[in-house]
């Protein structure tokens, strides 16, 4: 057995070269033991029971052995919380703000310039400003014009798709005839679905149009890129934060060949089984480098599942005891899985039902990391690394205000949820409460079915300050609006106003 040591930074460069003649990638590793790598992949529309360790797995048809034994190697969370939406999701991912803040609330449909403007700081650009190599392999979703490519905002390397994966879809004649689309529509060229490849300082170039045969592939390319990134890092010494914002399980869920009717159960079982699959391999790939202590692993989902009603049906995850769907304020579409492994550091095994959001990640791992979180805007997150590490039971969050789109929906706030309008799913209609909110109790009530009884459905309401404070907040440093140009700069008021909480 190797005896494994920290060495100083002062003989990191030596370390470095000794590396790099070589290629020893258990002695590489110990270079980077003062900052740790990052590997977060996140899934897409994926339910909070799909996997074993969430109650899903073998149960619904898709053992998930390798996420399974992640959770048990680490830190399980019951009540994380997404956005309801998949780029909403990626920008409080990204910024650490709610993902209103930034102009980035709704899901780009039928326009080609959104995303982050480029005075937003994202994780990326902190984490590379602290010495990380920074990769994205999978899914943006936050612009796709110059400037708001992911190479643009931090990342050293992009290797994915500019926006949603149903786009797919656009190049196959037969399935838009399916469904009544006219045989002579025509997708503009420019808005052609591609697989992109980008690097740092130059434009994202097109590899291959992003066809129903390559939505199959992808994956596996993905999780391929994401370990040869790691490996090129591990072995030049410098600390990485792989970004692998997988397709998986976004509508169309098409399995790869390798997995077409390996659960038995559908494709998406069969998407799950190969996720599962593909998280193993990254998962290995650390240990084979001799990294694993030396790296946070994060796996989480974006948001909640796809309407089970819409379509075929045949594409939707399962919520566990939790109602609604994705692009709702239900707890079905914005409470997903999240696990976070740090052999060491970490406690294995543990399970926490303390509310977290996806804002709070960026601080967190900025702390992590020794990066710099901006202080001249309002921050949603909170640095929770005390809390992962086992020093604290609580996360130190009591709430948060739920936003679809710019709609003010509800605001959840311990385990009481305020629902100021109300929608079940996707599609079904939203209703508007003509005198007072809907209560509910998430411990009694999980599925949000009942109006809760007073006097709970008063003093609840009133003795909630997370939707005034974030008001506030948002008078001082108003919102980037929805199609801000490049050049946004934001009022002078935003600085005074700092890190929000």
């Amino acid at each position: 057995m190797i005896e494994r040591h920290t060495f100083p930074l002062t003989r990191r460069p030596l370390l470095m070269a000794f590396c790099l003649a070589l290629l020893q990638p258990l002695i590489c590793a110990e270079a980077q033991a003062a900052q740790p790598n990052v590997l977060l992949i996140l899934t897409d529309n994926t339910g909070w029971g799909d996997w074993g360790a969430y109650g899903g797995g073998a149960l619904r048809g898709a053992p998930s052995p390798r996420i399974d034994q992640l959770a048990a190697e680490g830190m399980r969370l019951e009540n994380f919380n997404a956005e309801a939406q998949c780029t909403p999701s990626r920008a409080a991912l990204m910024t650490g703000r709610l993902a209103v803040r930034s102009g980035a609330q709704n899901v780009p449909i039928g326009t080609s310039f959104y995303g982050l403007v480029p005075w937003e700081v994202t994780l990326a650009e902190a984490l590379s400003d602290a010495g990380y190599a920074t990769g994205a392999f999978g899914k943006w979703h936050l612009g796709r014009t110059p400037g708001r490519w992911p190479t643009d905002q931090g990342f050293d390397e992009w290797y994915g798709i500019p926006n949603s994966t149903d786009e797919a879809v656009w190049t196959t004649p037969e399935v838009l005839q399916e469904y009544s689309v006219p045989a002579d529509a025509q997708v503009p060229e420019a808005d052609q679905p591609w697989i992109m490849e980008g690097r740092k300082g130059s434009e994202p170039q097109r590899v291959k149009l992003y066809d129903l045969n390559e939505r199959r592939l992808i994956d596996a390319e993905l999780t391929r890129r994401a370990i040869d990134f790691m490996k090129r890092n591990v072995r030049s010494g410098k600390p990485f934060f792989a970004y692998v914002p997988l397709t998986a399980t976004h509508y169309p869920t098409l399995p790869h060949p390798d997995f077409a009717g390996k659960s038995g159960h559908g494709d998406y079982a069969d998407m799950l089984v190969q996720t599962d699959h593909y998280v193993g391999r990254m998962l290995d790939a650390l240990t084979e480098l001799g990294v694993e202590d030396d790296t946070v692993v994060i796996f989480a989902s974006d948001n909640g599942v796809e309407d089970p009603d819409a379509g075929d049906g045949q594409f939707s995850g399962w919520s566990g005891p939790w109602a609604g769907t994705y692009v709702t304020a239900m707890e079905g579409g914005i409470r997903v899985p999240f696990i976070m492994r740090w052999p060491g550091k970490v406690p294995a095994g543990a399970v926490n039902n303390a509310i977290v959001h996806l804002v709070d990640i960026f601080p967190t791992l900025a702390a992590f990391a020794g990066a710099k979180v901006p202080d001249d805007r309002p921050i949603d997150g909170i640095d929770m690394a005390d809390f992962f590490l086992g020093k604290r039971e609580d996360s130190g969050r009591e709430g948060f205000v739920i936003y679809v789109g710019d709609d003010l929906r509800a605001v959840k706030w311990r385990n009481w949820k305020i629902h100021y309008a109300w929608q079940e799913t996707k599609y079904s209609p939203v209703e508007r409460f003509s005198t007072a909110p809907k209560v509910v109790d998430l411990t009694r009530d999980p599925r949000e079915e009942r109006q809760a009884a007073e006097p709970y459905n008063t003093w609840i309401f009133y003795a909630n300050t997370i939707t005034t404070d974030f008001r506030r907040s948002v008078e001082q440093c108003p919102n980037v609006p929805v199609g801000s140009l490049d050049s946004y700069k934001p009022p002078p008021s935003c600085a005074l106003g700092g890190v929000s909480r």
